[in-house]
Formats: C-alpha cells, structure tokens, sequence
C-alpha cells in the first residue's frame, strides 16, 4: 500500500499555460487600447475639421442672408415696386411656360383608358409649385371614370386625384361628363 505525502510547502501546480495565455490576451488587449486610442485621435482631428468646415459655411450663409436683407430693402422701396411687381409676373410666366404639354399629353396617353376622352385640360401651378391639371373628362360610363382615376392613381407620375364635379348625360351631351383635378409629377 502507498500513501502519497507530498512534503513540499506548497504543492506542485501546472500554471505556465494559464500565465503564457494571460499574457498573451494581455498583449491583445493593449495593442486593442491602442488602436482605439489612435481611432479616437483621427476622429478628433477629422471633427475639428468639419467644424471649421460648418464655421464657415455658417458665416457664408450669415454674408449672403445679409446681402439677401439688403437686396430686399432696395427692392421693397416705393421707386422700385413696379420693377417688383413685374418680375413676379415674368417669374409667374416663365414657371407656366416650363410646363411641358408634350411630357403632359404622353403621360396621360399612358394611363388613359381607351373609352375615356380628355375634353379639357388646363395646368397650372398651384401654391407649393407643383403643377396641377384641372380636366374635364367624358365617357360613355361611369366606371370608365372610375378606371380612369384608379390609373392616375396608380401611376407615379400624378397624385391625390379628385373629382370635385360630376354630370350626367343630357339629349344635348351623351357623355358623363367629370372634373378631375390631380397633382402631376413634372418638375419645373
């Protein structure tokens, strides 16, 4: 029979593998801290520069809101309000002249119904600058309409289209006859 007496003070461990495996995690760990440190340097030095960049982007904007304040002064004196008046007139006629009745005219080719006839068309531009048409539209029934404004709707050229009036057909006028108004998509 054997008894195992160890007589040392302390007993015999294996721990070279846990330290070599310590220090090397250590080791990661530092060379983590560092490159996270240097990450936080350039980034630093990139957000000193964009807001040196946004300093003076900010004081072109006060300069030409300042000049812009000085333009309107001039413009809103009594001498100058018939030179006023008359550019919001021309600025008026050049955006309808930028309405494009060709672009118009195929896009509703596009979405329009085979039994549904375009009587009247007139575009405008309305207060948030997106031309709107304001048609008259007839058909021989009313579900030719229907189609008609499931079509506009459907498309991504026109949006929130409307009926605000609608007729019946007269001995005079064979037709239903519908007021469609639809925001369309073209940009000025």
């Amino acid at each position: 029979m054997k008894i195992p007496i160890n007589l040392a003070s302390q007993p015999f461990r294996r721990d070279r593998a846990m330290l070599v495996a310590s220090i090397a995690v250590s080791l990661a760990l530092v060379a983590t801290l560092g490159g996270l440190i240097s990450l936080i340097l350039m980034d630093r030095s990139q957000l000193a520069d964009v807001r040196h960049d946004v300093e003076q982007l900010n004081r072109q904007i006060r300069k030409v809101a300042q000049d812009q304040a000085g333009l309107d002064t001039v413009l809103r004196r009594p001498e100058n309000t018939e030179v006023l008046e008359r550019s919001v007139l021309l600025n008026e006629l050049l955006y309808r002249k930028g309405i494009s009745w060709t672009k118009i005219l195929t896009d509703l080719g596009k979405t329009l119904p085979y039994n549904v006839r375009i009587m009247t068309i007139r575009p405008f531009v309305n207060k948030d600058n997106k031309v709107t048409l304001d048609m008259q539209v007839g058909s021989e029934t009313q579900t030719a309409v229907i189609d008609f404004l499931k079509a506009l709707e459907s498309s991504p050229l026109f949006e929130s289209a409307s009926v605000p009036a609608s007729q019946a057909p007269t001995q005079t006028e064979p037709l239903f006859r519908s007021r469609v108004l639809v925001n369309y998509a073209q940009k000025l």
